[in-house]
């Protein structure tokens, strides 16, 4: 009899998200159509999951996230400067299609702040200077993504960009999850219940992560279908990004001096994206239709692959630098 712990659970984690993502598609097949009703349920239980990641960061790590200046720094240049502007090279291969752009931009913009500290750690990167970055992160993008897709689309962004979805993902994926979980961490340094209840919370960042890949494929599936040859232009797109910029962190990271662990982290961030966060978005989009979420999830198809690539090649890309001399 398998006994199932919180270090079982996080040790087969990658191949419990596999699983989860083949249930879905799974599920999908078997209720057709009909399982797009499970869209009503994704945003209540991706703020569950970003409200037990952010229990995971102790609310004293996320000051010292913003003193390792030096990381910091090399993370918002790749993930705000570098990115965008691979982005918008990358884009000019697609067809001139407002919404096909729109989507990729949605997805690719946005850097990951939820599985991208599991494969992190498989990487043996530093994941926790990753896991205290993630707020800053995640209130940077939603700060930055309207911006630049304004700027990339230019007027053709008016009828997809709107505030209320923004403001709406702000408020519930963000503010509220990293409220409850401060409010989860004063509890518990005062009073025995509330460790008890932090102490259940923290096995709950696998379970959750499963449960939210499988409503998203599940729901999206179908959608992919029904888009099937735009979502195929954008997978060399796909591919292309998650092969440059892991380089493009190298060199960043390699610039600013970057210990190993760190130079790691900043790799496994570059070529990570926000899908699962974003989904909310792309499902808010006037006359979205299929074409949107279905290009975004995508996207998380081809990153799971490429994170299994990512584990072995980063380390070897980022090395110690005896170990680059012995080569």
């Amino acid at each position: 009899m398998i006994r199932i712990s919180r270090p079982t659970l996080e040790k087969h984690q990658v191949a419990i998200y596999f699983m989860a993502v083949f249930a879905g598609l799974l599920a999908a097949a078997v209720a057709g159509p009909s399982a797009a009703a499970l869209e009503a349920w994704i945003n209540p239980a991706l703020a569950a999951l970003l409200y037990v990641t952010f229990l995971q960061v102790p609310m004293s790590a996320l000051g010292q996230a913003l003193t390792h200046g030096r990381f910091l720094s090399a993370l918002l240049i790749v993930n705000f400067i570098a990115v965008p502007l691979v982005v918008l090279g990358l884009i000019q291969f697609l067809p001139a299609h407002p919404a096909l752009h729109f989507a990729v931009l949605l997805v690719l913009l946005a850097p990951c702040i939820d599985y991208v500290v599991v494969f992190t750690h498989l990487g043996r990167g530093d994941a926790k200077l990753i896991l205290a970055a993630t707020p800053v992160l995640l209130i940077a993008q939603m700060l930055l993504l309207p911006v630049y897709i304004g700027l990339f689309l230019g007027p053709d962004a008016a009828g997809l960009v709107q505030a209320s979805p923004f403001l709406h993902a702000f408020f519930w994926l963000i503010a509220i999850p990293l409220v409850l979980a401060g409010a989860t961490q004063y509890w518990a340094a005062r009073r025995a219940s509330g460790r008890r209840v932090e102490g259940v919370m923290g096995w709950l960042p696998v379970p959750l992560m499963a449960l939210v890949l499988s409503l998203v494929f599940a729901a999206v599936a179908p959608r992919i279908g029904a888009a099937s040859a735009d979502v195929a232009r954008t997978v060399p797109i796909y591919v292309a990004f998650a092969i440059v910029m892991p380089l493009v962190a190298y060199a960043v990271g390699k610039l600013m001096g970057l210990d190993v662990g760190a130079g790691r982290a900043l790799a496994f961030s570059a070529g990570t994206r926000n899908s699962l966060v974003v989904l909310p978005l792309a499902f808010a989009v006037p006359d979205g239709g299929a074409l949107i979420p279905a290009v975004v999830v995508t996207q998380t198809l081809v990153e799971l692959v490429s994170e299994l690539v990512y584990v072995r090649w980063i380390p070897r890309l980022v090395k110690p630098a005896t170990e680059r001399e012995t080569l």
